[in-house]
């Protein structure tokens, strides 16, 4: 399926959020994630199905001064 990742096109297999982050190496890491412009939280990730053309935003922390 065709989604719009962090304002790139990508072809994905990931039928849920979790997986997408799992499958970018994101598995246990803390990211922020949106998708179609919403929040969604860790905790829901796993319930969050992805559809076609979805706009899905991950963005981890950063650090510095």
């Amino acid at each position: 399926m065709q989604i719009l990742l962090n304002g790139e096109h990508f072809t994905t297999e990931a039928s849920s959020l979790d997986e997408l982050c799992e499958a970018l190496g994101f598995a246990g890491a803390k990211v922020a994630t949106a998708v179609n412009g919403c929040f969604v939280a860790a905790t829901a990730r796993a319930k969050m199905c992805l559809a076609e053309a979805d706009e899905v935003e991950v963005v981890a922390p950063r650090q510095g001064g």
